[in-house]
């Protein structure tokens, strides 16, 4: 089983790295502290989200994985299932990230 960095260290971390690089992120809803999952909502210039969490792997790893994209007008559907999600897992931490081509903070590529 591999080593988790506790869930705010690992935020506080995409949101300086998301910032340094000239784009906006912020916490739209705070999770358990050290042992929370953490969702992103990635964007580009607030249009486009894509949804991302964590996932186990056959190996124990987890990596990280597209959730959700926006795939009409209907933005309400994205809203709708981050609502769904954070009644499920309390402990679940939401973060947008703002910035182009935000799969490169977390190492995703299609």
């Amino acid at each position: 089983m591999e080593q988790r960095l506790p869930a705010h260290l690992e935020v506080a971390g995409l949101i300086r790295r998301v910032q340094a690089e000239g784009g906006f992120a912020t916490v739209l809803n705070k999770g358990e502290r050290d042992a929370g999952t953490i969702m992103l909502v990635l964007t580009e210039k607030g249009g486009n989200p894509r949804i991302f969490e964590r996932m186990p792997q056959l190996d124990g790893t987890r990596s990280w994985c597209r959730s959700r994209q926006q795939e009409t007008d209907d933005s309400r559907a994205i809203s709708a299932f981050i609502e769904r999600r954070i009644s499920q897992d309390r402990d679940l931490w939401v973060v947008e990230l703002d910035v182009a081509e935000a799969e490169r903070f977390i190492g995703y590529s299609d």
